[in-house]
């Protein structure tokens, strides 16, 4: 006994035409495609943060700056301190700890981000920031960095958006000295005068956990 065998699925052919319920059917897929153009549209470009957006600055380091810095952060490595010691270790001068070239780009994220864009107030939580130090960064050197947002998700659990930021600190000449990853949420910030009471951020523990 032979077995019957199916007939093709066509939605539609030059001899026949689509159906009415296939007609449905491929406007609920166009228009799932079109709302998911347009999610990703938003992403990239919202309110609070552009695709492409890039931060940059310039600083430099005197020696009684880095030697104060890596007091501060509990750090007595010579070669924050000691200009014999660093030209005894083949540095010829002091080096600023890692620390402080990181926690400069770090500031510059959180600064950038803290100011309103346009007239969109913006309220920022840091999430995650990694570095590598490739070189070291020395005193009286000028210190190029520059972030550029690389990727943009929208978190409706928060209610936000999660930036993803790729960043890097370069010294004379065009030499990479650190290099920086970072994520952070950034959201609409409430008007002033709904808050009742002590000022409170809106972000709560539930920040914590960027999981959708």
């Amino acid at each position: 006994m032979e077995t019957p065998v199916s007939d093709p699925i066509v939605i539609a052919s030059a001899t026949r035409p689509p159906s009415d319920g296939q007609l449905g059917e491929l406007a609920v897929v166009a228009g799932g495609a079109a709302a998911l153009r347009k999610e990703m549209d938003r992403e990239s470009q919202t309110p609070l943060v552009t695709l492409g957006e890039r931060i940059g600055r310039t600083v430099r380091y005197t020696r009684a700056e880095i030697s104060a810095f890596a007091r501060m952060s509990f750090d007595d490595n010579p070669l924050h301190h000691d200009v014999q010691a660093a030209r005894q270790a083949g540095f010829g001068e002091v080096i600023a700890a890692g620390q402080q070239t990181s926690s400069i780009m770090m500031g510059l994220v959180a600064s950038h981000f803290a100011r309103p864009a346009g007239e969109v107030m913006r309220e920022l939580l840091c999430l995650n920031f990694n570095f590598a130090y490739k070189q070291p960064v020395f005193a009286e050197q000028d210190v190029d960095i520059g972030w550029k947002v690389t990727a943009i998700e929208t978190n409706r659990k928060l209610g936000g958006v999660l930036v993803h930021l790729d960043g890097v600190a370069r010294v004379p000449p065009d030499t990479v000295a650190v290099i920086g990853r970072g994520t952070v949420l950034l959201r609409t910030a409430a008007p002033a005068s709904s808050v009742i009471g002590p000022p409170q951020s809106q972000f709560g523990t539930e920040a914590l956990d960027v999981a959708e």
